[in-house]
């Protein structure tokens, strides 16, 4: 059984704050890791951590490194973040989303800047090529759809931290993609995208199946990458402070990115549809978001595909 993390960004809770709804929520007790770091035990989950999410809160301890960690809550969110849950323990991190947004937890779209988003860790099914390759190109060829069918945050498309896919990578895959080795997948993937920045980050699960080349292609950024057997979604935004929002929506744009994976005529009708867009001299890039409309509400991926339902949440 394929297990799936989950990490929420929000503001308008410090990290002690969150900690507790946590607690009250799930149960177990609060406990201080180091300074803006904390985890609860949880009787039913395991630990879940909650933290100031920046990388400048180890060098907590002065009296300037903490007066600037406090001024940066504005735009700093903290974070809180499940261990591997099986899908009958997804509903217990919903119900703590809901808990959270009582407290006072604000979402991405609450003011500028801010940038907070949802991320997914689904585990993959298994360490080759065929487990790994069909996920991504399916990602790639309709990251335009999920991205236009219900826009991200403005703060989150200026900022880097979900920048899309190259279309140089994007060609790659549908051209080549069906018959790469999982070699020829990490080669292609380090030489095009070798960056955390992207709406599907592959690189914690590469430097899982492949710390060595990792390490070789990032130099002394690869340490931080925290190498583990998932694909890191990140594109959703964190809307935790919304009415009807809930983490069973973004799922289940995830799982339409799976679905297509697994239908491989699709895939392979929807790969070639690319290349003949990208050949096309006339073509423009809302052609493409059009035919991604038209191609996956016939495919009947997800009740929500098609229409005004793609962006309710429903």
């Amino acid at each position: 059984m394929r297990r799936a993390g989950i990490e929420i960004e929000f503001g308008g809770l410090t990290e002690a704050e969150a900690a507790e709804v946590v607690a009250r929520t799930l149960g177990g007790t609060v406990r201080e890791i180091a300074a803006f770091d904390l985890e609860v035990e949880t009787p039913e989950l395991g630990v879940v951590s909650i933290c100031l999410d920046t990388a400048f809160r180890d060098k907590a301890g002065s009296a300037l490194a903490d007066l600037g960690l406090q001024l940066g809550r504005a735009v700093v969110p903290v974070e809180v973040v499940t261990p591997p849950l099986s899908p009958d323990q997804l509903p217990e991190a919903d119900r703590l989303r809901g808990a959270l947004r009582a407290a006072g937890a604000q979402g991405s779209r609450e003011g500028m800047f801010l940038g907070f988003g949802l991320h997914l860790n689904p585990e993959i099914a298994g360490p080759e090529a065929a487990d790994l390759v069909p996920v991504v190109r399916a990602f790639a060829l309709i990251e335009d759809w999920l991205r236009k069918a219900d826009p991200i945050d403005p703060s989150r498309r200026l900022l880097p931290f979900v920048d899309p896919y190259p279309r140089g990578f994007v060609d790659r895959l549908a051209a080549a993609g069906r018959g790469w080795s999982r070699d020829d997948f990490v080669e292609a993937y380090l030489a095009e995208t070798p960056t955390r920045n992207r709406g599907l980050d592959m690189l914690p699960c590469l430097a899982h199946l492949a710390g060595d080349r990792v390490a070789q292609a990032l130099g002394p950024s690869a340490d931080a990458v925290g190498a583990r057997p998932t694909f890191h979604y990140r594109l959703p935004d964190c809307r935790i402070d919304e009415p009807g929002w809930r983490l069973a929506y973004e799922w289940n744009r995830w799982v339409m990115v799976e679905r297509l994976a697994a239908d491989t005529a699709a895939l392979e009708g929807l790969a070639a549809d690319w290349l003949d867009y990208r050949a096309a001299l006339t073509t423009t890039r809302s052609d493409w978001f059009d035919h991604l409309d038209r191609v996956l509400c016939g495919l009947e991926l997800w009740d929500g595909t098609c229409g005004s339902d793609a962006t309710t949440g429903r």
